[in-house]
């Protein structure tokens, strides 16, 4: 796989990670939080998404080995 390949899944990943992170501090916000729990939900979201894409990523490596 080319290095180029790689580097654009890895950016596409951090922005789907950091679109689902303005999504649960928006989401939080407009359900009365403050802005600290609202960003505190946000990096949360941030965290799962990026150990979720993690997890997918050893799991498909593990199958193709």
């Amino acid at each position: 796989m080319s290095v180029a390949v790689v580097l654009l899944t890895a950016a596409l990943v951090v922005v789907f990670a950091l679109l689902a992170a303005a999504g649960a501090g928006k989401l939080a916000r407009l359900d009365g939080a403050s802005y600290p729990s609202a960003v505190q939900l946000a990096a949360a979201a941030f965290t799962a998404t990026l150990s979720l894409a993690a997890a997918v990523t050893s799991a498909i490596a593990a199958v193709h080995t």
